[in-house]
């Protein structure tokens, strides 16, 4: 298969990161014989510092012109620390978003049995959880109608019916090929734009009779994940509920930096981990690369390359079982392997399986 990609790796670790996703993409190429064709492309604090822009229409028509986006972090604390910045990294990410509609981001969440231990929770709470969190990606109070003076600050939390119906059925798509089990989670009982999501979700329910559907609250929904994460199949939710749940997540899985996630829409899908660009640690080796390597193997799946992306988390999932980690999730006493030797070492397998 030929596949043009465009390559965002942003800021801090990202462009460490990306260089181990792109390298096993390239191991993956030359087993099945494969073309990948890379294109790169500036955004977050790179780009701002480049042209002012945190996502250039350069780079948006390298997006466009692209069959998938590999996409790694932004961020920077210059911008953090700066409330009165007019032009921020994290821009360009919702711009990107918005521009390339996509309004649907999928995140599995699920466990490595031989990293229990890096989890807060009990091992019992959670072995075995396998779930998906849908997260409806261009509406609500990201990008509502805002206001801000010294003294006063609104965001509109704003959606429509045409936004909602789409991102509710791709969610009762995914739990009709999953295990039936969709939980719509809002905050019905207080927030009007919930009870508009709540109404329509009702009213397709009895579309997808083969799919126990049932509600939650957001404050339930946030305990329930972690006092009961094998309750949940697929979950879907509005843009800032869905931003906190799934950062949340990453206490069941034990790192943020084994999550990844896609971005489905209207025109290129996205692909990229679900950490930030942990700016402290840029340029250290130190950064685990799986959530990338991860987020490769989801956007192969996306074409139809299965038999390829299971290779990727089967390569994963071994370099763990032999302790082949970063500092963050290595067992104590074990080595301590550098970005380019964890990604080094799935590259290997790969060439060898």
């Amino acid at each position: 298969m030929d596949l043009k990609i465009a390559v965002l790796a942003g800021d801090g670790i990202g462009p460490e990161i990306m260089k181990q996703g792109v390298a096993v993409l390239n191991a993956i190429a030359t087993k099945f014989n494969h073309n990948f064709i890379y294109e790169e492309a500036i955004c977050g604090a790179h780009a701002i510092d480049k042209v002012g822009d945190p996502f250039p229409d350069e780079t948006f028509r390298t997006c466009m012109d692209a069959d998938a986006v590999l996409f790694a972090a932004v961020g920077d604390p210059r911008f953090d620390n700066n409330p009165t910045a007019k032009v921020r990294p994290e821009q360009g990410l919702l711009a990107m978003r918005k521009k390339l509609g996509l309004f649907a981001n999928i995140r599995p969440v699920a466990t490595f049995d031989a990293l229990l231990h890096k989890s807060p929770l009990k091992d019992e709470l959670i072995k075995g959880a396998d779930f998906v969190v849908i997260r409806e990606l261009t509406g609500g109070m990201y990008f509502g109608e805002k206001y801000q003076d010294n003294d006063k600050a609104y965001d509109t939390d704003i959606y429509s019916r045409p936004e909602i119906e789409r991102i509710l059925k791709v969610a009762f798509e995914f739990a009709e090929k999953r295990n039936h089990h969709l939980t719509v989670v809002d905050k019905a009982n207080v927030l009007a734009s919930s009870r508009l999501w709540r109404q329509i979700a009702k009213e397709i329910e009895p579309k997808y009779p083969d799919v126990k559907t049932d509600y939650m609250f957001i404050d339930n929904a946030s305990m329930r994940v972690l006092t009961e994460p094998k309750f949940f199949d697929v979950v879907v939710t509005e843009n800032t509920f869905g931003d906190i749940l799934t950062d949340e997540t990453s206490c069941i899985t034990g790192s943020m930096g084994l999550q990844p996630s896609a971005s489905l829409g209207e025109h290129t899908p996205l692909f990229e981990p679900v950490h930030g660009s942990w700016p402290q640690a840029a340029g250290k080796n130190i950064a685990n690369p799986v959530a990338q390597i991860l987020s490769a193997s989801m956007l192969l799946e996306h074409f139809g390359l299965k038999k390829e992306g299971a290779l990727i988390r089967k390569a994963v999932d071994e370099s763990i079982h032999k302790n082949v980690r970063t500092p963050e999730i290595q067992i104590e006493g074990g080595k301590h392997y550098s970005t380019t030797e964890v990604g080094e070492w799935i590259v290997n397998y790969i060439k060898n399986a």
